[in-house]
C-alpha cells in the first residue's frame, strides 16, 4: 500500500488516500473515482510530500556520536535516540482499513471482473439487455459521468482492485 497526501482544488481540503500503487492512484484519478471527503469535489491532486523511506529489515538503526555542540549539558551522548519525521499510523486506522478491505473482498467474491468493458456491461444490465449480475471493472472519467447521467447505478470501490490476470 502507498499513502498519498491529497488536496481538493475546489475547497483546499487536505486528506490521505491509500492505494495499491502509484499506478492505481493514476487509474482512479483518471476514472474520476477520487473525491474530497469534505465537499465531494472530484478535483483532486497530490499534495507535495516528503519521502518516507523505511529502513531495510536486516539493518540496525545507527545513531552517530554527536559533536561537542550536540551533547547535552552533562556532556553525555549516551541517551541519544534515533529520530524520524515519519508519522505513526494509529492501530485503529490500520484495523479500519483492514476491515474495509475484508468487506470489499467479500463484496467482490460474487462480482465478475469485466475490465475496461465495464461501461458497456453496466449499460446492458441497466437497460435489461443482460441479466442483472454484480460486475466490477474500470471506467474513464467521461464514462462515469455519462453512466451517472443515464441513471445507471454505479459506485467507486473504496480500495484499489488488481485485475485478476495481473495477480500472482
Amino acid at each position: 500500500m502507498i499513502v498519498f497526501d491529497l488536496i481538493c482544488r475546489d475547497g483546499g481540503h487536505k486528506f490521505e488516500g491509500w492505494f495499491g500503487s502509484s499506478g492505481d492512484y493514476e487509474d482512479q484519478q483518471l476514472a474520476g473515482l477520487i473525491d474530497c471527503p469534505t465537499c465531494g469535489s472530484r478535483s483532486i491532486e497530490k499534495a507535495v510530500m516528503a519521502p518516507n523511506v523505511g529502513m531495510k529489515a536486516n539493518r540496525r538503526s545507527v545513531v552517530s556520536k554527536p559533536s561537542v555542540k550536540e551533547e547535552d549539558a552533562s556532556g553525555s551522548a549516551e541517551d541519544a535516540q534515533p529520530v524520524s519525521k515519519a508519522v505513526e499510523i494509529p492501530t485503529e486506522y490500520n484495523e479500519l482499513v483492514g476491515k474495509l478491505a475484508e468487506a470489499q473482498a467479500k463484496m467482490l467474491e460474487e462480482s465478475k471482473w469485466v475490465g475496461a468493458d465495464f461501461p458497456e456491461q453496466a449499460r446492458a444490465i441497466h437497460y435489461g439487455e443482460k441479466d442483472a449480475t454484480p460486475i466490477h471493472g474500470t471506467a474513464s472519467t467521461d464514462d462515469v459521468v455519462e453512466l451517472e447521467e443515464e441513471g445507471v447505478e454505479i459506485m467507486p470501490l473504496p480500495l484499489p482492485v488488481k485485475p485478476p490476470k495481473s495477480q500472482n
